[in-house]
């Protein structure tokens, strides 16, 4: 499916939800169609790879008259002794099993005719998927959908009317495309992009912005230590602290190939979102037994995996990517200032916990891994217990380069934000700071960075490029020595390292001269000409200026 197609496949998704979701809350609906384009994907999967074990034997979904019924369930009900092995490969196969008629097929059927048990088999489904499916346990997947809610209904047989009409549509809306089940989990990220715009604030969330995404993951996975070679060319892990709906680390996973990780960790507390990750990891392909993604508290380093208190066993990171909560207001006890994480460089105050997520993430770091992570500028130049974090940052080397971007760009804030690239072991005795606050197309809701697609200008790029090779540019990066970092008091606010101020014009003033004298010789001639009209009719003249 070609770039077009998947737009207009997420364009015709994204109006299905806009006229379905009456008046229901369009965060409760996205929730209902983003679980039901995966069961579609999940489904749509699995037969493929039925169709593939079976071979022959696989029904023929044009012979079998089925009255809706999908292939697999005329197999089940034809060879009763053969389900379990059957199983038993598609787990080994496909990593995950789905009962014939928890498939789309038949759910779309179900809808199709307003099947009135239509809404216990999807109960039914939900449960199975969640707890029976994978070899892994994916409990709670899909519970914030709550098909008993009375958003979508008062009765039964209303909440079972109104799942009819939105799988209905969604079947409708799918059938043109569904010769192509990858496209599903680009549709399914358009989604989560458009509801995140139509969910203002709330969105930051979930959601990190597509190009800031790809500047984070572009820069994580060049070579650490000479980004100017390219590309790494493997990534044994990689870990999102704050992962939201996981779009960073899919981004980094589209950059690495398909078997260019070797396994992908993420975090998440809000537990909507938390499900909203599982789904886009399964959704794009990513199995069950290549990622972890846990639900729990990063500040309060809940994850079992992290508290490994041997320092030979610690779990570290290739690279870190991260878009926490700005400037999250936190309550850090006594305990946490022994905390590992913290305790070399102090605690972030409690008015902003920017600094305890990056110290939080940068110590998971390997030694010649790559962190990346997206802050609001204040971290740059606030004193007090921040400018003593970054002091120790600077002075042991490990801040690499400073990027500000421009305002406007995030559905959560307005503030300008920067991208700190941190590193253990970095070679430049001097930090790189861009300054790309002015790299922007306005739009009209936010401001967006040009991706050099559709000829707008390439403003990903340019970033990119200026940190893998560390040129400087007038006005837009440079390369600052520590000793003048040392000078400002290891203040990193850029436009005290790249002025950007305009430069005014120089005036010819013996041009302007020239200039002024040239008019009023015009006036002069233009009004004397105008009294002889005057003088004609009898009229008293225009006075003339003394020359």
């Amino acid at each position: 499916m070609n770039d077009h197609n998947q737009k207009q496949l997420g364009k015709t998704l994204w109006n299905i939800a806009d006229q379905l979701r009456g008046a229901m809350n369009a965060d409760d609906f996205r929730d209902y169609m983003l679980s039901f384009l995966f069961l579609r994907y999940l489904s749509d999967n699995y037969e493929m790879a039925a169709k593939k074990e079976l071979g022959r034997d696989y029904p023929d979904p044009n012979a079998i008259g089925n009255g809706g019924r999908s292939p697999l369930s005329v197999w089940y009900a034809e060879n009763p002794d053969d389900v379990v092995a059957f199983e038993k490969q598609m787990r080994l196969k496909a990593h995950y099993v789905i009962k014939p008629e928890h498939l789309w097929t038949s759910i779309a059927h179900m809808a199709r005719i307003q099947n009135d048990e239509l809404l216990n088999t999807l109960q039914a489904g939900f449960k199975y998927i969640e707890n029976e499916s994978f070899q892994s346990t994916f409990g709670g997947l899909f519970s914030e959908i709550n098909l008993s809610s009375e958003k979508i209904g008062r009765t039964y047989a209303d909440r079972n009317a109104k799942l009819c009409a939105i799988i209905t549509e969604i079947a409708k809306g799918l059938a043109d495309f569904s010769s192509d089940v990858d496209a599903l989990g680009d549709a399914y990220e358009y989604l989560i992009g458009q509801f995140a715009a139509g969910s203002g604030k709330k969105a930051g969330e979930f959601y990190t912005p597509q190009q800031v995404s790809d500047i984070l993951s572009a820069i994580v996975t060049l070579d650490s230590q000479e980004p100017a070679t390219g590309k790494k060319e493997r990534l044994a892990s990689v870990l999102d602290f704050a992962c939201g709906s996981g779009s960073l680390l899919l981004n980094v996973r589209k950059r690495m190939g398909p078997h260019g990780i070797g396994r992908i960790y993420g975090q998440e507390k809000n537990i909507t979102t938390y499900n909203l990750a599982r789904m886009n990891m399964l959704l794009h392909g990513v199995k069950d037994t290549e990622f972890e993604i846990y639900h729990g508290d990063t500040l309060n380093n809940d994850w079992d995996i992290l508290r490994e208190l041997n320092p030979a066993k610690k779990p570290s990171f290739d690279a870190i990517v991260a878009n926490p909560p700005f400037s999250l207001r936190w309550e850090p006890t006594e305990a946490m200032g022994d905390d590992v994480r913290f305790k070399n460089y102090g605690l972030a105050p409690k008015s902003a916990a920017d600094f305890a997520f990056l110290l939080h993430g940068f110590h998971y770091l390997k030694d010649e891994g790559v962190m990346a992570i997206i802050l609001p500028h204040g971290v740059l130049f606030r004193g007090g217990a921040e400018e003593r974090i970054r002091t120790k940052l600077l002075k042991d080397g490990h801040i690499d380069t400073v990027i500000g971007l421009p305002a406007n760009l995030f559905y959560s804030t307005g503030i300008p934000v920067c991208i700190l690239v941190l590193k253990k072991c970095k070679k430049p005795d001097d930090v790189l700071l861009i300054n790309a606050a002015e790299l922007f197309l306005k739009d009209k809701r936010q401001n967006k960075l040009g991706d050099g697609k559709n000829g707008t200008p390439d403003h990903i790029g340019k970033i990119v490029s200026t940190y893998q090779f560390r040129t400087e540019e007038d006005r837009y990066s440079t390369r600052v020595s520590m000793e003048r970092i040392a000078a400002e008091g290891y203040n990193l606010n850029i436009s005290r390292y790249i002025s950007t101020a305009e430069e005014e014009l120089e005036i010819d003033l013996v041009a302007a001269h020239k200039y002024l004298v040239d008019i009023e010789k015009q006036v002069r001639e233009a009004t004397a000409q105008h009294n002889t009209f005057l003088q004609e009719l009898g009229l008293p003249p225009l006075p003339l200026s003394e020359g």
